[in-house]
């Protein structure tokens, strides 16, 4: 079952978001299971918003890639996240690729 993944990340910043992104290639080499990303920033947090087709493909996928770079970019703490079902998934006609 798809799910929407809502995280907030306090003290993180623009900077090591990009080197995390860029550690794991997010863009050039989306895991498995990630349907869509955004991320953005608000009173000194990084928000991100993701559907993936599974919870599990989410946990493999911070097991298998994203610790160590989040590790590795310094991020300090622990994030608050979530999961819920997803209900519908609705895409503007002509939407496609990162942006």
């Amino acid at each position: 079952m798809a799910v929407v993944l809502s995280l907030r990340w306090a003290g993180v910043t623009p900077e090591q978001y990009n080197k995390v992104s860029a550690l794991i290639r997010l863009e050039e080499d989306p895991p498995q299971g990630m349907v869509l990303h955004v991320a953005r920033f608000e009173g000194g947090a990084l928000l991100v918003t993701d559907v993936w087709n599974s919870q599990g493909d989410f946990e493999r996928f911070f097991a298998d890639r994203l610790a160590a770079a989040v590790k590795e970019a310094g991020l300090e703490g622990e994030p608050e996240t979530g999961f819920v079902p997803l209900h519908r998934r609705v895409l503007a006609p002509g939407v496609s690729g990162a942006a």
